[in-house]
């Protein structure tokens, strides 16, 4: 009977292995294990599922569906906006990869192959990047990171609101948003964005001062901006939150610190950001990490809801010892009781990150920063002047930019559609999120770019919306 036999992947399925879990933990039947989830919210009808695939059959099938991907392997890629196409050396997935890294499982004593040190140089490297003291081990998204900041903001000045930039990329708001919680709970923190400059794309400072105020807990801006705009209004920024008692905290690109100046250097008190710009692959689906750092402060200290690493000397003279600190204070320690429930997190890409920095160095940071300035500026040059397009923000972006099509006769939708015809993925279509910005686009330009692709987007995109 198919009853009897077990299913091709749980070995464990068939009914006489079942029953004698059950005895052992003295469940009469599964339906009992469910029995708190009430009855209106479970699904009571049969599923239709397929027949059950041998492991070759399933193989076959699942590499027919991805087989219809469109991949940034075989097609020019210019879109961005939350996740970039980034050139990784062989060696940070070499590293990554070997089986000492791979088969730790988190938590164990016997699991520590250098995992350890690892973290402690993630953190070290990173701290240096941003001139920085105390780097927490990382967590899910750049989203998810800030959302902990604003958190933590609000713990400390014990305030309920928190301005954030309009110009966000909207997944990361709404991640944003739940860390805020609904007005019903009690935790909840109110968010009032502040407007950019229609201009300049710069934060608007008259809106920010109105918005700023002793219910503030942080002010929370990015450069460079959703729209790659490089916010140059730092220093006025941290003043008016700091005025008011509030926080400062920044979003910041990690391979933008090569050329532009470290937050805590024009007022942050507390810095987040991607991780995946440092050797992680463009991927969906699960995290691709997010930074958050501050000044080694205790009062900041203390309200990390996430782990640390540190060093210390050890007996043996000229021997050191890693081990993780501030432990109680997170949900690894306290469970619900910590300082905010962490999850899931993305430690592996914290070796990644290590060994992509310690490759690049100081000098590599700041020859790929240079390099992603000149290639955006050129393509934003070469696109502003087909006729029909320009480019928004023109005054100082870093990789990404604003690409406006209201002179074209097609929308952004049509144009990304004609681009891929000719094997281009285009700008991200801001239309729906940013209607003030007209028929626009973002497009991504990165160290990954050659002059060539970089023509090639702009004669591609000159025919398809001037030679129909």
């Amino acid at each position: 009977m198919r009853d009897h036999t077990a299913h091709p992947y749980m070995a464990n399925s068939v009914p006489a292995i079942k029953q004698e879990m059950l005895d052992a933990i003295g469940a009469g039947s599964i339906e009992e294990l469910f029995a708190q989830i009430p009855h209106d919210h479970r699904t009571t009808h049969r599923f239709d599922l397929p027949p059950a695939l041998t492991e070759s059959e399933l193989r076959r099938h699942l590499t027919g569906i991805l087989s219809r991907n469109r991949t940034v392997e075989d097609n020019l890629n210019f879109l961005g906006a939350g996740v970039w196409q980034h050139h990784i050396p062989a060696a940070v997935d070499e590293v990554v990869r070997r089986n000492e890294w791979l088969t730790s499982v988190f938590g164990e004593p016997s699991s520590d192959h250098g995992r350890n040190q690892a973290w402690f140089e993630f953190c070290s490297q990173l701290g240096e990047l941003l001139e920085l003291d105390l780097v927490a081990l990382p967590v899910r998204s750049w989203g998810v990171a800030a959302g902990f900041a604003i958190r933590m903001a609000a713990r400390l000045t014990e305030r309920g609101e928190v301005v954030v930039v309009r110009a966000i990329d909207p997944e990361r708001l709404a991640v944003i948003e739940n860390f805020c919680e609904p007005v019903q709970m009690a935790g909840h923190i109110a968010i009032r964005p502040v407007d950019f400059d229609p201009a300049t794309g710069l934060i608007d400072l008259d809106h920010l001062r109105s918005l700023v105020g002793p219910a503030t807990a942080a002010v929370y801006f990015e450069t460079p901006s959703y729209f790659g705009v490089i916010e140059t209004q730092g220093a006025e920024i941290a003043a008016i939150a700091h005025a008011s008692g509030a926080e400062v905290i920044v979003g910041v690109d990690p391979i933008s610190l090569g050329v532009l100046e470290a937050p805590v250097n024009y007022g942050a008190d507390i810095v987040v950001g991607p991780m995946q710009p440092m050797g992680v692959h463009l991927n969906i689906g699960g995290g691709v990490g997010g930074f958050m750092a501050s000044r080694d402060e205790e009062r900041y200290a203390h309200q990390y809801p996430t782990l640390f690493i540190s060093i210390a000397e050890t007996i043996s003279p000229g021997e050191y010892g890693f081990g993780l600190s501030l432990f109680d204070q997170t949900s690894y320690g306290l469970r619900d009781k910590g300082n905010d429930w962490t999850g899931h997190s993305v430690y592996m890409w914290a070796i990644a990150n290590a060994t992509y920095m310690a490759m690049m160095g100081p000098r590599g940071f700041e020859e790929v920063g240079e390099l992603i300035l000149q290639r955006a500026h050129y393509a934003a040059h070469k696109l502003a002047a087909i006729a029909g397009v320009r480019v928004t923000f023109a005054g100082g972006f870093f990789k990404e930019f604003v690409v406006n099509f209201d002179g074209a006769a097609v929308g952004v939708a049509e144009i990304n559609k004609r681009l891929l015809a000719q094997g281009i993925f285009g700008g991200k279509d801001l239309s729906r999120d940013f209607p003030e910005l007209g028929a626009s686009a973002l497009y991504c330009v990165t160290e990954v770019h050659t002059q060539a692709d970089i023509d090639r987007l702009a004669a591609a995109i000159n025919k398809v919306i001037n030679d129909e």
